[in-house]
């Protein structure tokens, strides 16, 4: 390596490993803050009671963490020290020859107004916020900016009286007025907490308030504060609020703590929502929710986050991570809870459908891509790059598969252990499951495999019956494709939960040699568990050849391939008891005729409607006739498998066949099943008043789904019926549906429609920020030609901020993630416009730079011309001076 090659080494960002792993040098008692917001900078004063690690080796220095700050003053005990007494790092503060135990006050001048990062404090149109994970506490003042350090915090904040409204952490101890028109207000949060959930919010913000009593008959003050306009879109985030409180009370026995729970909605956010002790953070998107401007979709995205941040106060804030590769100690968990939450609240087969369609499609994608990394990494260079489908999506599939292993009572005396064992200190996943193996005397040492081992798991599953014993033998192999950091994976601990099948429905299970259980049911289900790179399971009894149901409920994050024939999948779909498989049944079979189509349209040949398994309408119309099944259910089994998956499970992603085959199959259906579809769509209630419960959802999703169906045809008339339903819906789900099918359809009288409907939406919804943003998505995700020049247009529009990341995920993003067939353009003009503006953003924004480069880091997915094309937009990306750690590490993760 030559000597110019080694100083660049040096100097690109450096990894961080989890075995490099030390507790801190110091622990800081009690946080006080003086935070003083002035037009144009604010003045942060920190006083930190600090001692030394009894845990640690004694230390003669102490090494902050800091950011983009300006140190006007530092002092121990009351003592001003010399700039000789400290040295600055890169992102660091070290103080030389520090006592054992010291009061150290520091003054920073940062400067919020200027802060396109998003983290630490910010402005966000007229309020100041603040953003702390993972590491943004160092962008406000110098600190020991790890999880690990927990400390009791006291804020005061100061400001103009322009910003009536000051929150922080905690319970309000004392406000008051002072003088040249200012005024203060100071929290007091009596639980310890590291830096990352440190929150403060100033701004001139109406509230919506309420009280919630807890079990132990404590009253609860509940305060969501939103910009006045915005003040009619509370009421569903408060019902959610306290469903969420009321469910953690009974499902898991936590009790909230503090004397006020607040929510606080910003338009300029990273992530979604933030968990800060008493004072979450959402995005707008998160928690403004009303019929005129909000779909179904945002009614319960809305539900599952207020829900997720309120349970982060038991498992996040109250048991906190030691380090950041324990970030799925926290989010994985919750993320089960808060889908076991909004199951209760629904329907428990639709909402496993949603997350599984979003594990097996994108996260599936992530574990086979240069990212791929286990629930609990091993290293990082930027911790921002791994609030990663894996940490969180993943991660709550291996609480699932825990709970259902132990079971129901003996998981919740597992929590009930981690939570009592563990409050007040920042741990780690080993904890969590001996918690759940001390509580429950279930050894889980090899199922702690899945914590370190990256990959989907893939099951190969044979069978065979004999007919004159009338036993059934199950065989399972199991593997795990190789990734950088594991080329051998050691056997998983797997739970199969299964059914088997007969031409009259589910049969009776006699596992060989083990006892049948009839106390949890009717012995017809059965959870085996696959522990061994191979096992043959023996079932005897068994009356008649059948059709195993495998991997009921979605009972682990794998791969399953079991080779069925249409006929299978014909009968799991019709008489499986698992709602879940009979869903997934539809998928496979879909699945296998859009494949067979891809292979005549690869070939060259012609493809017609009579290429088409009729077996596949024949399943769908009975799925449209059988008034047993959940209309959300019978919408979804409609509904194909999406490009995204189908690439997913490709080796090489061919993009145009995979789209127009997709498409004719849905044409296929739309006109074999019309009159079916007609009957559904006609029969709906379009004046029925807008509810937003499980039923009222379904109904709706069945109506639109039909719309969808029968807009492909270009029959005039229905197509006047959509823009009737555009025209006079009361709701935006209805309204964003036919906008959406007036937008893609190619016929000409819908295109002109199309043109009045955009201009009317946006004439009539401008003043909503988030009702603009679906305006701009319906028109990012169309697949008719040309949408990358209409993109590029709305790039200037007036609706568009290229400094917002809610508008940025609307167009930009939307664009690259959910259009293949334009993105994906042979010139590589798509590839060229998304490195453009990862480009730009990397100096802005840098999270946000490096999630928009996914679609760029799967490559190696494509056929050689692609490859090229998307490696060289890598390749150009790289080449730019002054790459952010974020975009960094995706970006040389990608072309290693």
């Amino acid at each position: 390596m030559s000597a110019s090659q080694q100083l660049q080494a040096e100097q690109q960002p450096q990894a961080i490993y989890l075995k490099d792993y030390k507790v801190p040098d110091y622990l800081i008692a009690k946080t006080e803050l003086h935070v003083d917001i002035y037009d144009g900078y604010t003045l942060v004063t920190s006083n930190l009671s600090l001692r030394e690690n009894p845990a640690a080796q004694a230390a003669s220095q102490l090494k902050l963490h800091g950011t983009d700050l300006e140190l006007i003053s530092l002092a121990i005990d009351g003592k001003e020290l010399a700039a000789n007494a400290y040295e600055f790092g890169e992102e660091s503060l070290t103080i030389k020859n520090t006592p054992a135990q010291f009061l150290l006050t520091c003054v920073t001048k940062i400067f919020p107004e200027k802060n396109t990062s998003l983290e630490g404090l910010y402005k966000s149109r007229t309020m100041y916020c603040t953003q702390c994970e993972a590491e943004g506490f160092r962008k406000i003042t110098y600190y020991l900016d790890r999880p690990d350090v927990m400390s009791e915090f006291t804020t005061t904040v100061v400001a103009d009286k322009k910003f009536p409204v000051l929150l922080s952490n905690g319970n309000l101890v004392g406000q008051g007025d002072l003088d040249n028109n200012r005024h203060f207000a100071t929290w007091h949060d009596p639980f310890k907490k590291p830096a990352y959930l440190f929150a403060l919010v100033a701004g001139d913000l109406a509230h919506i308030e309420d009280s919630f009593t807890t079990c132990s008959q404590r009253e609860v003050t509940l305060k969501i504060y939103v910009e006045p306009k915005d003040l009619d879109k509370c009421d569903h985030a408060m019902t959610s609020l306290k469903n969420s409180m009321r469910w953690d009370e009974e499902v898991y026995g936590r009790e909230y703590d503090l004397d006020i729970f607040m929510i606080v909605a910003v338009d300029d956010f990273n992530m979604g929502a933030m968990e800060n002790k008493g004072l979450n953070i959402f995005n707008t998107s998160c928690v403004l929710a009303k019929p005129e401007t909000t779909t179904d979709v945002g009614f319960q995205r809305v539900e599952g986050v207020v829900a997720h941040e309120y349970f982060h106060n038991w498992s996040g804030n109250r048991v906190t991570c030691r380090d950041w590769f324990q970030l799925s100690l926290k989010e994985g968990f919750t993320v089960y809870r808060d889908s076991e939450f909004s199951a209760d609240m629904g329907s428990h087969t639709v909402k496993r459908v949603e997350d599984v369609s979003l594990l097996r499609t994108l996260q599936f994608a992530e574990d086979a891509g240069p990212m791929a990394h286990p629930i609990r990494p091993e290293s990082y260079i930027e911790i921002s790059n791994f609030y990663t489908l894996t940490i969180y999506e993943k991660g709550a599939e291996i609480v699932r598969m825990l709970a259902n292993l132990l079971g129901k009572e003996n998981f919740r005396k597992g929590t009930d252990l981690y939570f009592d064992r563990h409050d007040g200190q920042a741990v780690t996943t080993e904890d969590f499951v001996a918690a759940l193996a001390d509580a429950s005397g279930k050894d889980l040492t090899q199922f702690k495999r899945w914590y370190s081992q990256a990959g989907t798991p893939r099951l190969q599953v044979t069978d065979e019956y004999n007919e004159d014993t009338q036993e059934y033998s199950l065989h399972i192999k199991q593997s795990c494709p190789p990734t950088p950091e594991c080329q051998q994976k050691l056997p998983f601990h797997i739970p199969v939960a299964m059914g088997l099948l007969g031409s009259a429905g589910d049969l009776p299970l006699y596992l060989k040699d083990a006892e049948p259980d009839f106390e949890t049911g009717d012995n017809t289900h059965k959870v085996i568990e696959l522990t061994q790179q191979e096992q043959t399971f023996v079932f005897t009894r068994v009356q008649e050849k059948p059709v195993p149901s495998l991997l009921r409920g979605f009972s682990a994050p794998v791969k399953l391939h079991y080779d069925y024939s249409r006929e299978d999948l014909m009968l799991l779909m019709s008489r499986d008891s698992d709602g879940f498989n009979r869903w997934d049944a539809s998928q496979q079979l879909a699945l296998q005729v859009i494949n067979d189509v891809i292979t005549v349209y690869q070939r060259g040949e012609n493809i017609n409607a009579a290429s088409i398994d009729s077996r596949l309408i024949e399943a769908l119309r009975s799925v449209l006739q059988d008034e047993s099944l959940d209309q959300a259910m019978v919408a979804y089994m409609l509904t194909l498998p999406s490009e995204a998956y189908i690439s997913e499970l490709a080796d090489i992603v061919d993009v145009e066949a995979i789209h127009y085959s997709r498409a004719l199959v849905r044409k296929t259906i739309a006109h074999e099943l019309r009159s079916e579809f007609d009957r559904v769509y006609n029969g709906y209630d379009h004046q029925q008043a807008y509810a937003v419960t499980a039923d009222a959802i379904a109904a709706r999703s069945l109506k639109n789904v039909a719309l969808e169906y029968l807009m492909l045809l270009d029959d005039e008339d229905i197509i006047r019926s959509c823009e009737r339903q555009y025209l006079t819906a009361n709701n935006m789900t209805d309204v964003m549906a036919a906008l959406t099918q007036l937008v893609n359809a190619k016929a000409e009288l819908a295109q002109s429609l199309s043109g009045n409907a955009l201009a009317h939406f946006y004439e009539k919804w401008q003043a909503e920020s988030l009702v603009v943003n679906q305006w701009l998505t319906v028109q990012a995700t169309c697949r008719l030609p040309n949408t990358l020049a209409r993109v590029k247009a709305l790039e200037v529009h007036n609706a568009y901020d290229s400094k917002n990341p809610n508008k940025i995920r609307a167009l930009v993003s939307a664009f690259c993630n959910n259009n293949a067939i334009n993105f994906h353009d042979a010139e590589g003009e798509g590839y060229k416009f998304l490195a453009d503006k990862i480009i730009v953003l990397n100096k802005q924004n840098p999270q946000i730079a490096s999630r928009l480069l996914t679609p760029l880091t799967k490559w190696k997915k494509y056929a050689p011309a692609r490859q090229l094309l998307m490696k060289t937009q890598l390749e150009r990306i790289m080449a730019e001076p002054d790459l952010s750690k974020d975009v960094f590490e995706v970006v040389s993760k990608s072309l290693a």
